[in-house]
This record gives C-alpha cells, sequence and structure tokens, in this order.
C-alpha cells in the first residue's frame, strides 16, 4: 500500500516580513476604527455621572502618591547631575533654570503619563481584557447598550482630564524638590536660584508640557481599551494585554513627545522670530 507524502509549501523570510506588514497595517486600522468609534460616543452620549467620577477617583486620586515620589525625586536628580558641571564654571546659581524648564517642558509630562500608563493603563487593559474573556463585553451588547460608550468613553475622559493636573503636581514637587536639595545640600543661594529660573523659564514652556500631557492621556486610554477589548482569551490573553497596553503607551508617549515638541517649538519660532533664545 503506497503512502502519499504531502509537502508542506515553505514561506521565504519575504513572506514573513510581509505577513508581519500585513497584520501591523490590520492592527493599525482596528485601532483607528477603535479611536473613531470612542470619539462618536464621546460626542453622541453622556457617561453617567457616578461612573465618570468613580474612574477619575482611580485615575486621578490614586496615582498621586507615586506621582509625587516620582517627582520628588526626578528635581533631586537633575540637582546632583547638574550641579558638577555649573559648579566648573562658577555658574551654580543657573542650575535652577535647568532643573525647571527640564521638568516643565519635558520630564514632568512624560515622567507622569509614564506613571499614569503602568498603573493605570495595564489595569484598564486587565479589567477590560477579563470582561471580555468571562463575555461581559458581549452582555453589554446583548442587552442594547454600547459598551465603548459604557466602558471606555469614562476611561478616555478621566485619563484625558485628570493628566494635566497630575502633570502640574510632578512639575511642583519636582522644582521644590530641587530647590531643596540645592539649596539645602548644595549650597546654593536660594534667591538667585528663583532669580535665574524666573528669567529663563517662560509661559510657552509651562504651555507646553500640559499641551502634551493631554495627548499623552488620551493616547494611554485609548491603547489601553484598545488591548483590553481585543484580549485573547486566558489568563495568559489577559497578561499579555496588560504588558502591551504599557509598552505600546510608553513608545506612543516618547512618539508623541517628538512630534509634539517638533510642531510647538516651531510654531512658536514661526509667530515670535524675534525671540529665538527662548527655544
Amino acid at each position: 500500500m503506497s503512502t502519499v507524502s504531502v509537502s508542506r509549501p515553505t514561506f521565504s523570510p519575504i513572506h514573513r516580513l510581509g505577513a508581519l506588514v500585513l497584520d501591523w497595517v490590520e492592527s493599525v486600522g482596528d485601532f483607528s476604527l477603535f479611536a473613531i468609534g470612542v470619539l462618536g460616543q464621546l460626542v453622541s452620549g453622556r457617561p453617567r455621572r457616578r461612573v465618570l467620577l468613580e474612574t477619575m477617583y482611580v485615575v486621578g486620586v490614586g496615582s498621586i502618591p507615586v506621582v509625587v515620589v516620582t517627582g520628588v525625586f526626578i528635581g533631586m536628580v537633575l540637582a546632583v547631575q547638574g550641579y558638577d558641571s555649573f559648579h566648573h564654571l562658577g555658574m551654580e546659581t543657573r542650575i535652577g533654570s535647568v532643573i525647571n524648564v527640564s521638568l516643565v517642558k519635558e520630564l514632568g509630562p512624560v515622567l507622569a503619563a509614564t506613571m499614569l500608563a503602568g498603573r493605570v493603563g495595564s489595569a484598564m487593559a486587565a479589567e477590560l481584557g477579563t470582561m471580555r474573556v468571562t463575555e461581559q463585553i458581549d452582555a453589554i451588547r446583548a442587552l442594547g447598550a454600547n459598551p465603548v460608550g459604557q466602558l471606555v468613553v469614562p476611561r478616555f475622559l478621566a485619563c484625558f482630564l485628570l493628566i494635566p493636573v497630575l502633570t502640574i503636581v510632578a512639575d511642583t514637587v519636582g522644582i521644590v524638590g530641587g530647590w531643596l536639595f540645592s539649596t539645602q545640600a548644595l549650597d546654593v543661594n536660594s534667591h538667585f536660584y528663583w532669580a535665574h529660573s524666573r528669567a529663563f523659564v517662560t509661559a510657552f514652556d509651562v504651555a507646553t508640557g500640559l499641551i502634551k500631557s493631554v495627548f499623552f492621556g488620551g493616547a494611554i486610554a485609548l491603547v489601553a481599551c484598545y488591548h483590553g477589548f481585543h484580549c485573547r482569551a486566558g489568563a495568559k490573553g489577559v497578561g499579555r494585554a496588560a504588558t502591551v497596553s504599557f509598552v505600546v503607551s510608553f513608545v506612543a508617549i516618547l512618539a508623541l513627545d517628538f512630534f509634539l515638541g517638533l510642531l510647538l517649538n516651531t510654531s512658536y519660532r514661526l509667530a515670535y522670530p524675534q525671540l529665538p533664545s527662548l527655544l
């Protein structure tokens, strides 16, 4: 009795690369449609006040301790790292300007968003992933309600509205931490510390950080909820959704930081060509 051997098709590296590209394009398309659906529900419907307040409490109040601790240590680290260079130049009183502009323009928004992505974003992805695995999302849809409007919109609004507040908290405690360490441990004159900071840090720097933080919060919420809604079955799928949510959110934060910084600096340069030194 003869047997017929069936040869399996072999895929070249070009085919694998093409499959990865197609998967990536499909994921981008799915995410875009999901984001459009969230924005549509945001315009057409209003989340319940109780649900929104509970979500805002978890996102905002629950994130304050970790943001405060992170901001204080970042301010002191900047003081430690920058003091030696400024001291060799005899300009140690100008260290405050570097610490404060770095915090309000870059480190404050980025670190607050990173903490939010790690603490809140991963939790959102895991929670929605569990609801997906246990078919609670399907149950909401079967009852005639829109799960995006019920589950995603309150989380999106909470992140979108509260991350600027968390950024202000991180900036404030970072500035205070850098000032205390510089004046008490490094013997920097407090008067000149604040005088140089006031002359160097502008309203544009503060506005840049706050504008960036708004986009960071929206990106974190969309990425976390998207991966929660598209979670695979099982505990492994939920864990993977939470992990991928944080990684993608962190990459999105860095990418948005670059492009928004480039856009805002270019816009400011075009609006005020006579003040290039502030950039």
